[in-house]
């Protein structure tokens, strides 16, 4: 009992320390780096530059936490062994930074609401986080809590796409061609190719003695959130792929219409 409360205090000191490093990330690094690397960026309005910021540390939080999802999803057989009582002290370090930054990023949400709000975005915020307590405080469902973070996996090219944008790239030039397409098969792979496997090993867990030590609360919480988050991954696929089209067709136009 003793080493759980140790592993689960080191856990959130972990997620608040990354909530401040975040915060230094936001303020200082990445409009200092911006500057340097785009020359576009001192050109940008304060509302631009403040979403900006906050997408750079999104794409860094992202990879962090995307790859280490797919490191323990691939070597460490204690969580994948046993889905719902396995082993989460890396799990746990992984959530802890993942809710670091959800944390993080909803207190900038809520106070730039005017540039940054999106109720979509709070309300996957929220969902999250409501299902990550019960791993970090209790250690349960390690197997699936990490299988949900690998859908961070696509957000780099989520934000690329943003920068392009702000940055009044063409739609129809080669680089946002080539990370709109690149989006939409990471989104459609990381978050909506696996739910039928997500589910069915959701499923199988059903009526086991490990479901039942769960109890109602953590059932709950893991199934609600789950049905949360893919309802509005979808709507998202669905947005990403109309755009990827219609960038897809004006671009075959414009080089018809350049040949021509």
């Amino acid at each position: 009992m003793e080493a759980k409360k140790v592993i689960v205090k080191v856990s959130l000191e972990i997620g608040w320390n990354q909530r401040q490093e975040l915060k230094v990330l936001y303020h200082n690094v990445t409009p200092r780096l911006s500057t340097l690397l785009s020359c576009g960026y001192k050109n940008l309005s304060r509302e631009q530059k403040t979403e900006w910021n906050s997408r750079c540390v999104s794409t860094i939080h992202a990879v962090v936490v995307g790859g280490l999802a797919l490191y323990i999803l691939w070597f460490d057989d204690l969580v994948n062994k046993d889905h719902i009582w396995g082993d989460p002290k890396l799990v746990k370090l992984n959530i802890a930074i993942a809710s670091g930054y959800l944390i993080n990023d909803l207190m900038l949400l809520i106070w730039h609401w005017k540039t940054l709000g999106d109720s979509f975005f709070l309300s996957h915020h929220l969902a999250a986080l409501y299902a990550y307590q019960y791993v970090l405080g209790q250690g349960l469902l390690p197997y699936f809590a990490n299988f949900r973070l690998i859908a961070e996996l696509s957000t780099p090219f989520v934000n690329q796409r943003w920068f392009f944008e702000v940055l009044q790239f063409p739609r129809n030039a080669r680089l946002v061609v080539l990370n709109g397409v690149a989006m939409t098969v990471s989104f459609f792979l990381v978050r909506i190719a696996v739910i039928p496997s997500y589910y069915l090993q959701m499923a199988s867990t059903f009526g086991t003695a490990g479901f039942h030590r769960l109890g109602l609360g953590p059932q709950c919480a893991w199934i609600i959130s789950s049905v949360v988050l893919d309802i509005l991954n979808t709507i998202w696929m669905y947005k990403i792929a109309r755009g990827c089209w219609k960038i897809l067709f004006a671009s075959q136009n414009y080089r018809k219409t350049k040949l021509s």
